[in-house]
C-alpha cells in the first residue's frame, strides 16, 4: 500500500503546478479575452482559433512540439542557458510553461463569455460619469465578470491537475520534479500495483466530481445575480 510520503509528493507537486498555472493564466487570459470581445479586427477569430487549439489537438501532438520548443535546440534551451541549464524540458519550469499553453482556452473562454454577457451598457454608463477606460475596466467590468473568473479558475486548476499526455511528453517521470498525480497513476499501473493506482485514481474521481459541482453552483448562483 501507499505510504504517506508516496502520496504527499505527487499531490504536493500537482497542487503547486495547478496553483501556479491558474495564477499565471488569470493574468495572461484577461487581456486576451477582453481583446477578443472588444476588438473589431477581422482576424480576431483566427486568434481565438489559435487560443482554442489545445481543445482539439491530441496532447501528444502539442507535447511533441512543446518538447522541441523547450529542448536544448529550441527557445527553451536558450532561456535555460541564462542560469546554466541546457533545457527546460523534463523540469518543473517546463511543466509550468506547457500547462499554461495547454490550459489557456479553459481560462480564456469563460472570461470571454463573461465579458460578452456584460454588454456595452455598463461601460457606457461609467463613461458618462467620467470614468476612464482603465477605471471602467477595474471598477465595472471585473466585478461583473466575477462568475467567469471563478469558473475559469476552477476549470483551469482542475484541468491542470488532470493533465497527462502533455506532462508525460515534456516532463517524463522524475520523482519530486515532474511526477505529478496522473503520471504516478500511470507508473503504478505499469508496475501492476493496482491498489496504489486505485487510491490515487479514486481521489482524482472525487476531485473531478467536486470540480463539476463547483462550476455548476458558480454558474447558477452568480449567473442569476448578473441577470
Amino acid at each position: 500500500m501507499l505510504s504517506a510520503s508516496e502520496i504527499a509528493q505527487p499531490v504536493g507537486l500537482t497542487l503547486a503546478l495547478a496553483g501556479i498555472v491558474t495564477a499565471i493564466l488569470l493574468l495572461v487570459a484577461t487581456p486576451i479575452a477582453w481583446w477578443l470581445v472588444r476588438s473589431e479586427a477581422r482576424w480576431k477569430e483566427a486568434v481565438a482559433a489559435v487560443v482554442s487549439l489545445p481543445l482539439v489537438l491530441p496532447p501528444t501532438v502539442l507535447g511533441f512540439y512543446l518538447l522541441l520548443a523547450l529542448g536544448p535546440n529550441g527557445p527553451g534551451g536558450a532561456l535555460a542557458s541564462l542560469w546554466g541549464a541546457r533545457t527546460l524540458a523534463f523540469s518543473f519550469e517546463g511543466l509550468v510553461i506547457g500547462s499554461v499553453i495547454y490550459s489557456l482556452p479553459f481560462m480564456v473562454q469563460p472570461l470571454r463569455n463573461a465579458f460578452e454577457a456584460m454588454g456595452d451598457e455598463p461601460l457606457e454608463a461609467a463613461a458618462t460619469l467620467g470614468a476612464g477606460a482603465w477605471q471602467s475596466f477595474v471598477r465595472v467590468a471585473l466585478p461583473l465578470a466575477r462568475a467567469g473568473y471563478l469558473t475559469g479558475a476552477v476549470l483551469t486548476f482542475a484541468h491542470t491537475v488532470g493533465e497527462f499526455g502533455v506532462v508525460l511528453m515534456i516532463g517524463g517521470n522524475i520523482p519530486g520534479k515532474t511526477k505529478v498525480l496522473s503520471i504516478a497513476i500511470y507508473d503504478y499501473v505499469e508496475r501492476l500495483e493496482w491498489g496504489s493506482a486505485h487510491i490515487l485514481a479514486l481521489g482524482m474521481v472525487g476531485f473531478a466530481l467536486v470540480t463539476i459541482t463547483a462550476v455548476m453552483v458558480i454558474d447558477r448562483r452568480l449567473g442569476r445575480v448578473s441577470n
